[in-house]
């Protein structure tokens, strides 16, 4: 039984590895376990673990039904699904139906008997709880990340992938997907769903670009839906419509006092959280481990509220992977964090405070130790790169932890206080690092200068000895330290100055003990609390005691064969001082002795003595002892941890076993008694946790034999099994991610050499899948054991024996015995007389003979050999032998027609002489390009003087890079070839699409206009603005100007007018573009009020009322460098002709404004420059083309600004610098058209001020027959962007006589009968297509048809009973007839058109009805030319009342 428990540190990069069940239990996967927590009180503690799997712990989820609320599920990368029942902490089930890592599971809320999980490779599987049954799908072939069951319909699971798509799959239905979410595009870390089933419960604006077609979301049953991607974006989603709604950007929120980590977005983890009953509420991480709450319901741009800001330190420090939550029975809601800071945080969702807060541990814990001077104060050393120290006894906070990491980069080994100064603490690392903090402060810790090479083991504070104990009266240290580490090697650090070298005790004690031989490497050592003696542990398992502080050896203790791993000297307050002297020792060999040193220290002997017997033996540790500690409280009450898994409490004296713990799962590495409880033990071990626990609590005395320690090596086997496939496939993905990072820094410390330890480095131990038992003790062996140990598998190291060169004479040497003897009696025949018969050695069945008789035989055997290697294909072989014999043409000759000719064979071809070498190299030219070795080819074609046939072989691989370089390298730099290199690859380069290269191409071959040109292909501002450029400096006068202009629009268009004007400003001859820029700046800024680029100061909208022609000149004469006025008229007529060459498009209404304001600005430059050349016909021409153009687009309101603008006075004719205008017919009528234009703005400016309402004109207008209706019905200029009304006015300020010009009045009414004539004709064409019987296409009919009843219903009754009496002759009458009217009307009428006339006279009478005096005459003419020409039905009805 446990009290209190620190925990291994949940796993990292999983999206749901914890969970809370109903009844507030909390499951967390830490490494391959499940750790359950009790989290429903006011604080929380660890009641077990669920233990089984033999990789990490990828999910975990809890039934949520009430019935079955203990039950919960886990998945793991090794690919099972498991099922526990957390209240006997036993295991239901095991499915195996992955054959992948499984990376996420979800327990359905709707069915309690549905689980759903997803692995890497994507497939999903359905999980029965009731029947055991699995069925799988495949809806999409990526790496799921997380997955997560609908709360309201159980067949809905939502599944969110690795490159930022969500599925909405139906399981019901084989996985068929319902729905893909796309708009994430990087990892989806979360998903959760809505707490309530509809999609009305906030307002959210639809995502940019998507257009709700007039359907709520309320309109359609739905959930909506959170997930949280990598790309830093929280996304709502609609689960009816398949969209998103809400888009939510994390903010970066930068801490006081905190520098700006630049990648810290980049190990983002976006974990959401939608807790019940929070219909508008969101929670979400954030970048640095805040959590936030998002209010959904809420706009702007600062939609969420932080967690914990009600005082510091609250929140985590590190990214946020799970959160889950659930309601206490008093209604409190909770939400508790997991994060990369290794803590486990509660949360009050009403007050968003942390309520508690959990240390946990990422690595073995290696050494516990107790303060001796600050009570309670526990020391962890943790393999996660961490020093913990706990104050066990406060009472507020039961697990009130700090955490150390400054200057530690490796795992901490070694722990021990400061006997006497209150709050230093010494640690030691498995990288060999000695250093020294005070906890108390927040200080960088200090550092020994003087380093290990391997880790270290032991650190005790001691007496100093020499050197360091001379002159300590004069103010040295009482104590200091010493470390002991894995080269063998103890050294005494000066804790007051560890910036000096500290010394190595085995100096002493060779000089004081006069020892010649080698000493063997010590593993730990203990001083005896008063400081007389020490005792040290040597790797051969002997114990030497040293007397302080010469360190006289006293005696030797040689009872243990195996390393020493621990030494504890009994402590010194005990009431019998018989028992000071008792020396606890561990080794490898499972049996702790306890030595009785009181005669040896009282009495210490003239020489060493040794001893063989232990004081008493206590045996029951099935495996090597790790750590032990002497009970404070008790006489000769030990405890010891050990590899068995266990910690065994003794009774010294009687050699008895009094309780053991069994809670820990693997070895136990630490161990200490608490300094305050008799009866409380703490220990920590590989499972990554620390334990509290009751020595009078325990089931077991002993430790477990039998089948008990069989399990328990089972299983530890199991964790070694699982460490060496681990080992194996290192370097994948999951086990780099899932919970592994070195907390000193963002980076994981890789390529630290820490011996054998190494492959269970707790940095990787939540990193990598289940570490296995560590070997703790094996970096502790002899540097001959390593060797033997590391020593290389023979196997591994034999090679492929290499073909021989002689087969056929070789395997004469594995024949009989008899025959090889006989072999040695015919060579010697052969060598001293005659060779018997039929014997001709290298021929036959004496062909071995060859090698070892004359130089022919030999070559016969050559010959046979040769033979035998064409028949097995072996021609490297036979080029060899032929090599070998002299023959090196015909070696060549083999080697060439068989493709076997390599670089040793074409440097020795020399030898045969230039032919064969120039003929041998052009073979192994036309072998390399058959491999594809064209660069090798080419530079063997060098070596042979054949440099153009080198170049034309890169280039016709297309290797012009190459080809050209050679050319530049070897030819002069007017070759042609070189030109042609450079167009070809141009060619190529600008073929796929890579025109910046294929521009530095051109330009090397002098083609500059090519090269402009091709710059120029991309069409964006910055090649048009980069090929202008280059055409200017080569020269290419004409070409740069049309580039610089098309940049320029461009610009213009993107409203970056500062940057137009720069790119015109490099060309002089393009001032007259300047000049129009200048003028569409003018216009766009005043006119559209929106926001721009870049604009000039002179651009600004001016306070004062002035003439836009006058403001023009004066910002061309203040801007310019000249002065268009004294430049003279002959340049200012020739940038007009200039500018009367730039095309100039027909108005349309579908030109955008911003486009319609740059084409009218070129009228007005041109009216500008008119004006300035007192060109009057010209100048009236252009102002009326600059407002037409507005007009024909539809854009009254900039119309009407822009003619207030011109004339501020109202009158056209008026200009400064001429009293009199003298105009040809054509510029007259324009100037009169032009007057009538402003005279109709003004005229409805006029009704705006001094009408209250205008309903009556709309009522009389409401059926919209025709333009004139229309603008009435529109008002014309809206009423909002005229001036507002600033008083009544009873008497026009203008001639009104002007818009009632019968001419015109006559011109517009044959117009608009020509229009009715074509309508009537239009349908009479489609009633006849209709009548034959559909010969018009069906798409046609339902396309048209509603268009021509629509275009019809503003016709009235007197058109509807006419048009069954029209024929097509009458029809064809009328429109001679209006067509005729038309030509006899003066040509500057129809050019020059002036506003709708009876538009105007309605708009007349009405006003003379309601405030204006109007004279009699004007009215008068207003009636005439109504009743003349007003007469469309809907006219006629609005005239009515004043006709009548």
């Amino acid at each position: 039984m446990r009290d209190r428990s620190l925990p291994a540190s949940p796993n990292w990069y999983c999206s749901r590895c914890s969970d809370v069940s109903r009844g507030g239990l909390l499951g967390v996967g830490a490494k391959n376990v499940i750790c359950l927590l009790d989290v429903s009180a006011s604080t929380c503690r660890v009641t077990g673990e669920l233990v089984g799997h033999k990789d990490l712990v990828s999910g975990v989820s809890f039934c949520q039904h009430e019935a079955q609320s203990h039950i919960c599920v886990s998945s793991s990368t090794d690919g099972s699904v498991r099922f526990w029942d957390s209240d006997k902490r036993m295991l239901i089930r095991e499915h195996a139906a992955h054959q992948n890592p499984v990376s996420a599971v979800h327990w359905s809320p709707v069915d309690k008997n549905l689980v759903v999980s997803g692995d890497e490779k994507g497939i999903v599987v359905c999980h029965w709880y009731n029947t055991g049954d699995t069925s799988s799908f495949f809806p999409e072939p990526r790496t799921i990340f997380c997955l997560s069951c609908s709360p309201h319909t159980w067949n809905c699971v939502a599944v969110g992938y690795k490159d930022g798509m969500i599925v909405l799959i139906d399981v019901s239905k084989k996985g068929e997907v319902m729905h893909r979410l796309r708009g994430h595009d990087d990892e989806i870390h979360s998903l959760s769903w809505s707490p309530v089933a509809s999609e009305d419960v906030f307002y959210s604006r639809p995502e940019d670009g998507e257009a709700t077609n007039g359907v709520s979301a309320a309109e359609e049953k739905g959930c909506y839906l959170a997930s949280g991607s990598k790309d830093q974006t929280v996304r709502i989603w609609s689960t009816a419509r398949g969209k998103g709604v809400t888009t939510l950007k994390l903010p970066y929120l930068k801490r006081r006092g905190s520098v700006v980590d630049p990648g810290v977005k980049e190990r983002l983890w976006l974990n959401v959280h939608w807790p019940k009953g929070r219909v508008t509420q969101l929670v979400s991480s954030c970048f640095s481990g805040e959590l936030m709450m998002w209010d959904l319901a809420k706009s702007g741009k600062q939609r969420w509220t932080l967690f914990g800001t009600s005082s510091e330190g609250q929140n985590h420090s590190r990214i946020v992977f799970n959160t889950s939550s659930f309601q206490l029975p008093d209604g409190k809601e909770l939400l508790i964090s997991t994060s990369m800071d290794r803590e486990i945080k509660c949360w009050d969702l009403a007050s968003l405070d942390c309520c508690w807060t959990l240390p946990t541990l990422g690595g073995f814990v290696y050494a516990l130790s107790f303060s001796p001077v600050g009570s309670g104060c526990l020391a962890l050393g943790v393999g996660d790169n961490m020093i913990r120290v706990w104050n066990t006894l406060t009472t507020q906070n039961r697990y009130d932890t700090r955490s150390f990491w400054q200057g530690i980069k490796s795992k901490v080994t070694a722990l021990a206080w400061h006997p006497t100064k209150e709050g230093s603490l010494s640690f030691g690392t498995d990288d060999g690092k000695v250093g020294i903090y005070d906890v108390f402060s927040n200080k960088p810790p200090q550092i020994s200068s003087s380093y290990h090479r391997k880790t270290v083991y032991t650190l005790a504070w001691g007496p100093p000895v020499p050197p360091m104990s001379f002159g300590a009266a004069g103010g040295k240290p009482s104590y200091s330290l010493y470390s002991c580490a894995g080269e063998g090697v103890i050294l005494q650090h000066d804790p007051s100055k560890l910036s000096g070298d500290a010394s190595d005790i085995d100096r002493l004690i060779r000089d004081t003990n006069n020892i010649k031989h080698k000493l063997s490497p010590h593993t730990d050592l203990s001083w005896k609390p008063d400081g007389k003696v020490v005792a040290v542990g040597n790797e051969d398992g002997c114990i030497d005691v040293y007397q302080a502080p010469s360190l006289k050896l006293l005696c030797s203790i040689q009872q243990h064969h195996k390393i020493i791993n621990s030494l504890r000297w009994h402590h010194d307050h005990s009431c019998a001082p018989e028992r000071h002297s008792l020396l606890a020792s561990g080794s490898s060999n499972a049996t702790v002795f306890v030595h009785d040193l009181h005669s040896v220290i009282e009495n210490p002997p003239e020489s060493p003595v040794v001893l063989t017997e232990p004081y008493r033996r206590l045996s029951g540790h099935t495996a090597k002892i790790t750590g032990m500690s002497w009970s404070p409280h008790h006489d000769a009450r030990l405890v010891t941890v050990s590899y068995d898994g266990t910690a065994q409490v003794w009774d010294v004296l009687e050699e008895a076993a009094v309780s053991n713990y069994r809670g820990h799962v693997g070895y136990l590495l630490s161990v200490d008694w608490s300094p305050v409880d008799p009866d409380v033990i703490w220990t920590g071990g590989k499972d990554f946790t620390v334990q509290e626990w009751n020595v009078s609590k325990q089931e077991f005395t002993k430790p477990p034999k039998g089948k008990k320690m069989a399990d328990l090596k089972e299983k530890m086997k199991t964790n070694t099994k699982q460490k060496k496939k681990n080992k194996k496939t290192t370097g994948g993905a999951s086990s780099a991610d899932l919970n592994g990072e070195a907390v000193t820094g963002e980076k994981v410390v890789t390529g630290l050499d820490v011996s054998a330890e190494d492959e269970e480095d707790e940095v990787c131990s939540t990193n990598s899948p289940v570490p296995a038992p560590a070997t703790f003790e094996m970096q502790r062996k002899s540097s001959a054991v390593v060797k033997s140990k590391d020593k290389p598998d023979l196997n591994l190291l034999k090679k492929k024996k290499p073909r021989s060169m002689l087969p056929l004479s070789t395997s004469m040497d594995h024949r009989p015995k008899e025959e090889l003897l006989q072999d040695c009696i015919t060579l010697a025949s052969v060598r001293h007389s005659d060779a018997p018969a039929g014997c001709v050695p290298g021929q036959g069945d004496h062909i071995h003979l060859g090698l070892f008789t004359d130089r022919a035989a030999l070559h016969r055997m050559f010959q046979a050999e040769e033979e035998g290697h064409v028949e097995a294909g072996h021609f490297d072989s036979v080029v060899y032998l032929r090599l070998w014999s002299g023959d090196l043409e015909g070696a060549l000759q083999l080697a060439t027609e068989k493709g076997e000719l390599n670089d040793h064979l074409l440097s020795i071809a020399p030898m045969a002489g230039f032919g064969v070498w120039s003929r041998t190299v052009e073979a192994f030219v036309k072998q390399l390009c058959l491999q594809e070795q064209y660069l090798k080819a080419a530079s063997h074609l060098l070596s042979i003087n054949k440099l153009y046939e080198a170049v034309d072989l890169l280039r016709s691989h297309k290797l012009y890079r190459e080809a050209i370089a050679l050319v530049k390298a070897r030819l002069p730099a007017d070759e042609p070839v070189l030109k042609e290199l450079y167009t070809c690859w141009a060619a190529t380069l600008e073929k796929d699409g890579h025109f910046s290269a294929a521009a530095k191409c051109y330009l090397a071959a002098g083609a500059s206009f090519d090269a402009a040109k091709v710059v120029s292909r991309k069409n964006d501002v910055l090649s048009l603005s980069t090929a202008a450029g280059l055409a200017r400096i080569s020269g290419e006068v004409d070409l740069a100007q049309s580039l610089a202009l098309r940049c320029a629009k461009h610009l213009a268009a993107a409203q970056d007018w500062v940057g137009a004007q720069e790119v015109l400003s490099s060309q002089d001859s393009l001032l007259v573009h300047r000049l129009h820029l200048c003028v569409a700046e003018l216009l766009t800024v005043t006119l559209l009020h929106s926001d721009v680029v870049s604009t000039h100061s002179w651009a600004s909208p001016s306070e004062c009322r002035v003439d836009l022609l006058d403001r023009i000149r004066d910002v061309w004469q203040e801007q310019f460098s000249h002065s268009l006025i004294s430049a003279g008229l002959d340049r200012v007529g020739g940038l007009l002709q200039e500018l009367k060459c730039v095309e100039s498009p027909a108005p349309t209404a579908n030109v955008p404004l911003g486009q319609i304001l740059l084409y009218s600005s070129l009228h007005l430059t041109r009216a500008v420059l008119s004006w300035l050349l007192d060109d009057d016909d010209q100048l009236m021409k252009d102002l009326w083309q600059t407002l037409v153009w507005l007009k024909d687009g539809g854009h009254l309101d900039v119309l009407a600004e822009l003619c207030r603008m011109l004339f501020p006075n109202g009158d056209v004719g008026s200009k400064k610098h001429s009293k009199t205008l003298h105009l040809s017919e054509e510029a007259k009528a324009a100037a009169g058209s032009l007057q009538a234009l402003v005279c109709y703005h003004r005229l409805y400016e006029f009704w705006w001020k001094n009408s209250a309402s205008s309903q009556e004109i709309h009522n009389g207008l409401s059926c919209p027959e025709d333009e004139a209706e229309d603008r009435v019905m529109n008002g014309g200029p809206s009423r909002e962007k005229l001036h507002p009304a600033t008083g009544r006015l009873d008497i026009l300020d203008f001639d009104a006589s002007l818009l009632l010009s019968e001419p015109h009045a006559a011109c517009q009414a044959s117009q608009r009968a020509v229009k009715e004539v074509q309508e009537h004709l239009n349908n009479m064409v489609l009633q006849h297509s209709q009548g034959q019987g559909g010969q018009l296409d069906a798409g046609e009919k339902q396309d048209d048809g509603p268009r021509q009843e629509k275009d019809f219903q503003g016709s009235a009754d007197g058109d509807q009973r006419s048009e069954g009496q029209e024929t097509l002759l009458t029809l064809s009458t009328k429109m001679s007839s209006c067509q005729k009217e038309l030509a006899e009307l003066p040509d500057t009428i129809k050019m020059f058109p002036h506003p709708d006339v009876v538009e105007c006279c309605l708009v007349l009478l009405h006003l003379s009805r309601s405030s204006l005096t109007l004279s009699d005459s004007l009215q008068r003419d207003a009636k005439d030319l109504l009743r003349k020409y007003g007469t469309s039905p809907s006219v006629l009805k609005a005239s009515r009342r004043f006709l009548s």
